[in-house]
């Protein structure tokens, strides 16, 4: 029998069912992702996706905000 460690961790019930959703379509358990995830991560040696700084400085996101606040209200 294979070993196995258990992993808590916190997100909001809104993403956990999109995860669901999403890996279930592929036909696989979040925990499957997670797996291959951490899997990949090993092989990698790091992210398996680049990790960037956001594209927009503090002041720029402050006068996005602003302008989705006119729009949408």
């Amino acid at each position: 029998m294979t070993k196995t460690a258990n992993i808590n961790i916190r997100i909001e019930p809104e993403v956990k069912q999109e995860a669901k959703d999403l890996f279930g379509s592929f036909g696989i358990s979040v925990t499957d992702a997670i797996n291959i995830f951490l899997r990949t991560s090993i092989m990698e040696s790091g992210f398996p996706f680049n990790i960037k700084h956001p594209r927009y400085n503090a002041e720029t996101l402050a006068d996005i905000q602003k302008a989705r606040h006119i729009i949408f209200g």
